[in-house]
């Protein structure tokens, strides 16, 4: 009885972790606001000297691959400042076959 118990007070706590977490998790983000990451060309606010001569409303794709060894996929816009703005992030893991 006592084993159930602190089974399901595992899942519970497990289950009420929220989302909010490292941005490097999150398989999928959209919208405004999206957090940098590392490899991000937003990172520690850089970029702006170098895409300020961009059109405004300008897009365009930057693929990395984070600390994890996942292949991140995001999309830029840029604003009326000449700065960067990041609308769509895509983080695919990836997966080794072992050769079957």
């Amino acid at each position: 009885m006592k084993r159930l118990l602190v089974i399901a007070l595992a899942a519970a706590t497990l289950t009420a972790c929220n989302s909010t977490g490292n941005p490097e998790f999150r398989a999928i983000d959209y919208g405004p606001g999206i957090a940098p990451i590392a490899g991000s060309l937003t990172y520690g606010g850089k970029a702006k000297a170098r895409f300020g001569n961009m059109p405004v409303g300008y897009t365009f794709t930057h693929e990395f691959f984070n600390s994890f060894g996942s292949r991140v996929e995001e999309r830029y816009r840029v604003l009326e400042d000449g700065s960067l703005d990041i609308y769509s992030r895509r983080i695919t893991p990836i997966t080794i076959s072992h050769g079957r």
